[in-house]
């Protein structure tokens, strides 16, 4: 039992420890309070000692979870099969007062099953002493079974005031929780981005591979896969089947947000199906020893297992994305839009060409909100997405029409993301309330025009309650986000996870089914004409079948392709829109709308699916593969149907490219050309990452549910403008 806490110093401080209640002091009356009223808490998990074993062979796999006012504000990643885990781990906590204690709980990781408790512990935050680093031990301990000893964690803390006013832009916090209101700023423009910047540089990793990894399969091979993290960014690579020595060849960029670079955590498993995958190694990289601007050739030994790995790291500084009051913006200040027009201007169109464009969201009111509090009011405020770069305003508290009146702005690394815009409300004692969402393609938008966007669900399927006033702006240079269309699509860090579903299952199993009986209908047609069952048809077909294979070249194979696409974009012009998608996809996403809300009623039952974990894995792939090979036919059909005209364009450009290539050089000289680059590709540049781009350029096309996902909603004429104006004439 704990009777005092260890100072860095060496000292020994009495803290007036509890034990009835495992708390490191008893009294906060005196604590002094700062200024500010807000305090921010660094946290340092050390390791833990002769934790209590929880699992059959005598070990434990521990994880902590820290928290405070009954919110969870912490999670350590797990040490697998140790009971004295070393994780060094660092948090930064900001609370409004430290009366709230810190609750400290220890789990044994079980996969597929409910966790195991090893023990718990409390620490009185008022009695630390302010801006000093303090190292605690605490005794873990069960209320059930209070004279256990179940081990010890390992602690070093630092209290300090908050200094200033709490910044509004925290990033990808769960609570959502924020307790200050934003104060305008009299700055000058360039100030204001420098001082909004969110993160302070971008780190660029690629994933080459692995070699003389640890067998763990009874054939002698492994199913590898790379779990990376960086603070709450993760990324999972793909998994390479029976291999010990994996090719990945994959690259994602994570955030930096601390000035020292941060230390990403590295681990290996063995994918096994239907059962816990094996832990085959860990390595870690300190980003603090890298110099920036500069590839690193890092070749990564893993510990506690066999092999290693063979990673390029680069650090760069930081894309420009910035938080500015509606009075200060990028687009209204000539001499920076002047700048930003030049920057990606076709002179400059093989300049960086990771930077497409330049994107600026102004967000400036909702009205009609819901009420989320019992006061028959909310306390919203709005989240900013664009891929992985997400950005808040301030809170307008008690109000159903908030006015934020802020501009966002974000680079464009690809012209075919979307932008998606969130509503919340507030609540300080747990996570926010969702108000309504609303998802904007890029090249939908229509620059500088103040626009009405009503609300949607969760699943962007049907309207909620009140609209929001957004005026976008995009700039891009053409010609890069045509190349980067060929380049793999950015993955999200942040998504939910997959669950069973049967209305998802029967609509990608419907979906999938709409695409092959196209096939099926159009193989009925030609057979028909075999069959002679119309002799004018069956005669045309005929005529034309000789003529085509007596005349064939390869240039007709795009061109026949080329006159598919115009005769769709007449239609078009012509009012005949064949875009038109069905009410079923509709009708089947409300369905399942309505059966997500049961799900989540019935998810606080405890748990019959965590023990059919193997069962729902196999059955959430199966779902998942209905799901990517409907919407590669569907992709396919909306890239001729005009969906994103942008993409149809680019597709007449490289099939007239193509079919001039194929017209004048014969084919024999393309295929010798094609191999000769296949053969000598890895020679000419061994850390090339393998991609096809005809099916990165589809995956830009969206899915005929994603079209209804970004189809905009009829506003209700309540909400227009002009009625506003004659509502409201003083």
């Amino acid at each position: 039992m704990l009777d005092s806490c260890k100072l860095k110093t060496g000292e020994t401080l009495p803290f007036g420890y509890n034990k009835r209640t495992n708390t490191i002091g008893t009294s906060n009356a005196d604590f002094p309070l700062a200024d500010s009223g807000m305090y921010q808490l660094d946290i340092t998990l050390k390791r833990g000692q002769n934790l209590a074993a929880r699992d059959r062979g005598g070990t434990s796999d521990p994880y902590v979870k820290f928290k405070i006012g009954g919110k969870e504000v912490f999670r350590s990643k797990t040490i697998h099969k140790n009971l004295n885990p070393v994780w060094e781990e660092k948090t930064c906590i900001l609370i409004d007062h430290p009366r709230e204690p810190l609750y400290i709980k220890v789990f044994d990781y079980d996969f597929g099953f409910q966790d195991d408790f090893i023990g718990s512990a409390f620490m009185d935050l008022t009695l630390l002493e302010l801006n000093r680093q303090t190292d605690i031990t605490l005794s873990l301990k069960d209320p059930h079974y209070p004279d256990h000893d179940l081990g010890s964690i390992l602690l070093s803390v630092l209290l300090a005031p908050k200094e200033g006013q709490r910044e509004v832009t925290m990033l990808m916090r769960k609570s959502w929780k924020r307790s200050s209101k934003f104060q305008p700023q009299s700055l000058r423009l360039s100030d204001m981005h420098r001082k909004s910047q969110l993160w302070r540089g971008i780190v660029s990793i690629s994933l080459i591979e692995g070699c003389e990894l640890k067998p763990m399969d009874a054939n002698g091979l492994s199913d590898p896969y790379v779990k990376f993290r960086l603070g709450h960014q993760k990324y999972k690579s793909k998994i390479v089947p029976k291999t010990l020595n994996p090719q990945w060849r994959e690259q994602f960029d994570f955030h930096l947000y601390e000035e020292r670079g941060g230390i990403i955590d590295i681990t290996v498993w063995d994918k096994d199906a239907g059962k816990r995958d094996d832990f085959i190694g860990r390595c870690q990289v300190d980003l603090s020893v890298l110099s920036r601007e500069q590839t690193h050739k890092l070749e990564l030994q893993l510990e506690e297992g066999e092999g290693w790995l063979v990673l390029l790291v680069t650090l760069t500084a930081s894309a420009a994305v910035s938080i500015s009051d509606l009075s200060v913006n990028s687009l209204e200040d000539q001499k920076e839009r002047e700048e930003i027009l030049k920057r990606y201007s076709t002179m400059r169109m093989f300049h960086n060409m990771k930077d497409v464009g330049f994107l600026q969201v102004k967000v400036i009111r909702a009205e009609a909100l819901m009420a989320a509090d019992v006061t028959g009011k909310s306390d919203p405020f709005c989240v900013v997405e664009l891929n992985n770069d997400r950005l808040l305003t301030h809170t307008v508290y008690k109000n159903l029409n908030p006015e934020w009146n802020k501009v966002f702005t974000f680079n464009i690394k690809d012209i075919h993301s979307v932008l998606e815009v969130t509503v919340y409300d507030e609540d300080r004692d747990r996570s926010a309330d969702f108000l309504g969402k609303v998802a904007i393609p890029l090249l939908s938008i229509q620059n500088g025009e103040q626009k009405a966007y009503v609300l949607k669900n969760k699943q962007l399927t049907g309207p909620t309650k009140g609209v929001i006033y957004l005026e976008i702006d995009v700039i891009f240079n053409a010609v890069k986000a045509s190349i980067r269309t060929l380049i793999p699509k950015e993955q999200k860090y942040i998504e939910e996870e997959n669950r069973l579903s049967k209305q998802l299952l029967l609509r990608n199993f419907i979906r999938m089914k709409r695409c092959v009986m196209v096939l099926i209908n159009a193989a009925y047609y030609v057979n028909s004409c075999f069959d002679w069952d119309s002799p004018q048809r069956s005669l045309a077909a005929f005529v034309l079948f000789l003529f085509v294979v007596w005349n064939f070249e390869l240039y007709m194979i795009p061109l026949a392709f080329l006159l598919l696409l115009a005769w769709n974009y007449f239609l078009i012009l012509s009012g005949k829109d064949n875009t038109q998608h069905d009410t079923v996809v509709e009708d089947m996403l409300e369905d399942e709308e309505e059966e997500d809300d049961r799900d989540d009623k019935d998810s606080e039952r405890k748990g019959f699916m965590n023990k059919l974990y193997a069962i729902q894995e196999v059955c959430v792939s199966v779902q998942n593969v209905l799901d990517e090979v409907a919407s590669f036919g569907e992709r396919i059909k909306n890239t001729f149907n005009w969906t994103v005209p942008f993409l149809s364009w680019l597709a007449i450009v490289a099939l007239c490219v193509f079919t001039v290539i194929l017209y004048f050089i014969p084919l024999r000289y393309i295929v010798l050309v094609w191999g000769i680059n296949k053969f000598t590709k890895k020679l000419r540049s061994p850390y090339a990452i393998d991609n096809n781009e005809l099916l990165d350029f589809l995956s830009r096309v969206p899915s005929d549910v994603q079209v209804v996902h970004y189809q905009e909603l009829k506003q209700d004429p309540s909400h227009s403008p002009n009625k506003r104006k004659r509502n409201n004439p003083g």
